[in-house]
């Protein structure tokens, strides 16, 4: 029976990241937005919205906290079973304490200036996504959903997230007030910014790979993720034992399944995140992968040959994808 050996020091530095995250959307919410009447984006946006809506129109106070709860219990059981993984369960559990925090904590405006409310409103959700993410797990909700559609359909459901979006600041507009919703605009903006400078300011990234596991690490990599990888012999300059280096570039999305993927492989594999300013060929969206992985099974690769000879491969069924499409 294998052992089980646990990284306490790392579980430790998650268990921190996990609880500053919840706390710090409790305080962009409770401090910030919600008495302000500024929406955030996605499903949090909505159940802000239909707290407002049940004290309105039936009289009934139910707190954001539980709306937000009442997505997250079923986007969180659809997720585990469909795809599970650390990333699901960290991420399902966040919101859930979000959800019974935000209940629980009091609702105080630390400032009545709509425009302040907004922008560190907004950033504090940021700082908490950013932070989320770049641990391995994220707030639950439409990130949850996104990663179930990306990994079962190879899709992004990045139009559908705008169009969440889109309403939640028609509807702010409508009911409320033009000046709410333009404030929300201004949050969620706030956020995204934030969100990129903490997790990543680039859409697409390189990675360098070292690892004394090549063959599997590239193996295990082409089975979820449909992307080019130059191996490049490497030698330790203080070890002086080889290694391979793996360098590939993949978009933002896919970094924290990359780095799972290269760590269940190769526990000691060390991984160089480079910003890319811009590609320069063939670089895969989501439908062409979905697309790649209905056409052609990849092979093992055991050799430097053996890659080259898979990457014909691929180029030769793209070919014919084309033609069809013709």
């Amino acid at each position: 029976m294998k052992k089980i050996t646990i990284n306490w020091r790392k579980a430790m530095l998650i268990t921190v990241i996990f609880l500053a995250s919840a706390v710090i959307q409790v305080l962009a919410l409770n401090a910030f937005l919600i008495p302000n009447q500024v929406f955030s984006s996605g499903f949090n946006g909505i159940a802000q919205l239909l707290s407002i809506f049940f004290a309105q129109v039936f009289h009934v106070n139910i707190q954001t906290g539980m709306f937000i709860m009442i997505f997250n219990i079923p986007i969180g059981v659809v997720g585990w079973k469909m795809i599970g993984g650390q990333f699901t369960i960290l991420s399902f559990l966040n919101s859930i304490v979000v959800s019974v925090l935000q209940i629980f904590a009091p609702t105080q405006a630390l400032t009545s200036e709509p425009l302040l409310a907004s922008l560190f409103g907004g950033l504090l959700l940021g700082v908490a996504i950013g932070l989320a993410m770049r641990y391995g797990f994220s707030t639950g909700g439409m990130d949850i959903v996104a990663m179930v559609v990306q990994k079962r359909t190879g899709k992004s459901i990045g139009v559908l997230m705008n169009g969440i979006n889109f309403v939640v600041v028609i509807v702010a507009g409508t009911f409320i007030g033009w000046q709410n919703a333009l404030f929300t605009l201004i949050g969620i903006y706030a956020t995204g910014r934030a969100v990129d400078a903490i997790y990543t300011g680039y859409q697409k990234i390189t990675a360098m790979i070292v690892t004394s596991k090549g063959d599997d690490v590239v193996t295990a990599l082409h089975k979820d993720l449909i992307r080019g990888i130059t191996i490049l012999p490497s030698k330790g300059a203080y070890t002086k034992r080889d290694s391979t280096t793996l360098m590939m570039v993949l978009s933002r999305y896919e970094i924290v399944e990359m780095q799972e993927i290269v760590h269940r492989t190769d526990p000691k594999a060390f991984i160089n995140l480079m910003s890319t300013v811009s590609v320069s060929g063939e670089f895969f969206d989501a439908d062409r992968q979905l697309q790649m992985k209905k056409a052609v099974a990849v092979p093992k690769l055991e050799t430097v040959n053996a890659q080259l000879e898979a990457e014909q491969q691929l180029e030769s069924q793209l070919d014919k994808i084309e033609e069809q499409k013709k």
